[in-house]
């Protein structure tokens, strides 16, 4: 039979478990001052392999080019998202947080999508967007704004959301991911552009579509 301060032992331990498992439901804090992703080094692991200390500089912690606007006529939804992440800058590895840069034509969007790995913020630079994130079943809540210059939004982690420029000129905003590598989920990409296809059937039925209809949008979005 086990003692009442043996259970409470065995408790404690399952709370501090339950506890480190949400922790490290996000990304990892650094060991170190910093960990400057080597590009080169051929080893995978679970963020990039660091640079030897010796030889940083301070340009392992700098980009340009965040001025420009990306193309947004190279795709049918209007908008451009230049990342910057520990691709772009090496002294980002194991820091847990990315930045974008989301440029729209008019009337363009961000097409609804998710980043199961990290919370988004933005911020509206130019132009007047309105954004929206929905719930987790069985509420779906749509939870929608109009967003000014100089407004600011959050998306929790996980939840699908979109922006859309409403105005007649370009938009920009700016947005913070917290996670090395937030990951993205295009909702229609992910759903009618599976590779391999997901059958028809199940998508006529969770969409409630004519299947020919289902397969004319696997066709579009292949």
């Amino acid at each position: 039979m086990v003692s009442t301060s043996a259970s409470m032992i065995l408790f404690i331990c399952f709370i501090a478990s339950a506890m480190t498992c949400s922790v490290f439901a996000t990304d990892n804090n650094p060991l170190q001052d910093f960990c400057v992703a080597d590009a080169n080094n051929p080893v995978v692991v679970n963020g990039l392999v660091c640079k030897d200390p010796k030889v940083v500089t301070e340009n392992d912690f700098f980009t340009n080019g965040l001025n420009v606007a990306g193309d947004t006529s190279s795709n049918l939804v209007g908008s451009n998202v230049t990342t910057v992440n520990a691709a772009r800058i090496p002294g980002l590895n194991t820091l847990g947080i990315t930045l974008v840069r989301i440029d729209f034509a008019p009337w363009g969007i961000n097409a609804p999508h998710t980043h199961p790995r990290a919370t988004e913020i933005l911020t509206v630079i130019q132009g007047t967007l309105r954004v929206g994130f929905v719930t987790s079943n069985t509420e779906n809540r749509h939870i929608t704004k109009v967003l000014n210059e100089g407004d600011v939004f959050v998306f929790p982690q996980g939840l699908i959301h979109y922006q859309q420029n409403i105005g007649y000129g370009n938009a920009v905003a700016i947005a913070g991911l917290n996670s090395q590598n937030p990951g993205v989920i295009t909702i229609a990409n992910a759903v009618f552009g599976a590779n391999q296809d997901i059958s028809a059937d199940i998508l006529a039925k969770a969409f409630q579509l004519n299947k020919n209809t289902v397969k004319d949008l696997q066709k579009r979005f292949d």
